[in-house]
């Protein structure tokens, strides 16, 4: 009976090779996870002001309405600044897939809740993180010129690390960070996706 069963399973299941490294991604995976999640939940913040607080994109509804990912990281980045813990307010996104383009959307709502517009940096060509750390360089070489710039990034807590590390790779000097305050079901795909979204940021970039 036992080998009849046998011959219906697989001979990489046999084999002690592959629960080893089963163990050992299983292992990994989950302490990258909560690496991931302790990292996007533990809010840094600077004691003195940040040249940039820099609100990464997310999708803009068909009818104009932020999504509540980004409405949550939005009204995130105005509290910091109405804290003053940034001079200025980048807001970085592209045009998706609703022909809604994220940035213009952020400072209207901004400007709406009384941000001056001379505080609002436009990035409409942050389509994804790497683009937005791209651009958030060119931003502090060209507009703000400091010896030692500093920026906030604002996101979904699970998205930080990955843009961390794009911050990095560009070697932007301080880099400081604080989640946006909302929490769904699909959190938990993200969180996967943003495991293997570092791994491909840290080989291609």
């Amino acid at each position: 009976m036992k080998k009849f069963i046998l011959l219906f399973i697989p001979p990489i299941f046999l084999r002690k090779n592959f629960w080893k490294v089963t163990a050992v991604f299983g292992f990994w995976l989950l302490a990258h996870l909560l690496i991931i999640t302790y990292d996007g939940l533990t809010d840094d913040l600077p004691t003195t002001q940040a040249d940039l607080i820099v609100i990464l994109g997310n999708t803009v509804q068909p009818d104009g309405k932020m999504s509540p990912r980004l409405q949550a990281r939005t009204e995130r980045g105005l509290q910091l600044y109405q804290q003053g813990k940034g001079k200025k307010i980048v807001v970085s996104g592209g045009i998706g897939k609703e022909c809604q383009d994220e940035a213009e959307t952020m400072k209207t709502f901004l400007v709406q809740k009384g941000v001056p517009k001379e505080d609002i940096i436009l990035d409409n060509k942050g389509k994804n993180s790497h683009l937005t750390a791209v651009n958030t360089k060119a931003i502090l070489e060209k507009d703000i010129m400091t010896k030692n710039p500093s920026v906030i990034i604002v996101t979904q807590y699970y998205h930080i690390s990955r843009t961390k590390l794009a911050m990095k790779q560009l070697k932007i000097p301080n880099i400081y960070s604080a989640h946006a305050y909302h929490f769904e079901r699909r959190d938990a795909i993200a969180i996967l996706r943003e495991f293997a979204g570092y791994y491909v940021y840290l080989c291609r970039y």
